[in-house]
């Protein structure tokens, strides 16, 4: 085990460090964005080529691969030919010269450690284990519920934004009737079942750490609470619809609010 873990440790630093020579040499530290999902396909894929090479192993990889190349396409998609993350652009104009130096540690190391935590389900995971078909099972269904919540609010989206009429203008019609965030709730869903199926693969319970890592980082971190402190100064109409409908779990909209 201790060889998968090194080895998927040393892919992270390696795909980061060169995404972070790219953002250098393209001036934009968004392409990290696109990375993100492909960087967790290729650690699952190493770990099932270190542990098995078994296609009854293989689910935990396959239901990885579906998910982290769907989010780079669509994000790779989304980010061209528009200007930096304006996080990330706020940043570099607060340190000036020294940003390169503070991307690499604050972006993309920080963000490798947080790829290769959550993905320790996928590491531990080996060969299925029969007597626990169920949980694989509520993992997928999960998984299924996350992946679908998360493409069609990134479609609705997408479509919403070339439609709009004005840049401030909010959208509150499909999943975000039910949901400020139904993208992020996607997600949550989505880590949730990966851990749930990766334990009929044999990963140890221990790792449900991994998910509640992604769970607090969604809610309470770099998701819902950085997006909410933007969106409430710039949508008008924002705190109304706050009053009326779910940041995060779905549900129906409040007529009292």
């Amino acid at each position: 085990m201790g060889t998968v873990l090194t080895s998927t440790g040393v892919l992270v630093v390696f795909l980061m460090f060169i995404t972070w020579l790219v953002s250098l040499r393209i001036n934009d530290v968004s392409i990290i964005d696109a990375v993100w999902g492909t960087g967790f396909v290729l650690i699952a894929w190493t770990s099932w080529f270190l542990k098995t090479r078994s296609a009854d192993a293989v689910l935990p990889a396959v239901l990885t691969t579906v998910w982290g190349l769907r989010l780079s396409a669509y994000l790779a998609w989304r980010n061209h030919g528009r200007p930096e993350d304006p996080r990330y652009a706020a940043m570099r104009r607060r340190h000036g010269k020294r940003f390169a130096i503070t991307s690499l540690m604050t972006v993309f190391a920080l963000q490798g450690a947080v790829m290769w935590m959550v993905s320790l389900p996928l590491q531990f995971s080996s060969k299925l284990h029969s007597d626990r078909g169920t949980v694989v099972l509520v993992g997928i269904l999960f998984w299924v519920t996350g992946l679908s919540f998360e493409a069609a609010a990134d479609f609705q989206l997408a479509r919403f934004r070339s439609r709009r009429s004005a840049p401030d203008e909010l959208l509150t019609s499909g999943l975000w009737r039910y949901t400020r965030h139904p993208n992020y709730f996607g997600d949550f869903c989505v880590w949730w079942g990966l851990f749930f199926s990766a334990t009929g693969f044999g990963t140890p319970w221990w790792c449900i750490f991994s998910p509640i890592l992604m769970s607090w980082l969604l809610m309470k971190v770099s998701g819902v609470a950085l997006l909410e402190s933007a969106l409430g100064s710039t949508k008008p109409g924002y705190t109304r619809y706050v009053k009326s409908t779910n940041a995060f779990f779905p549900w129906f909209p409040r007529t009292d609010g």
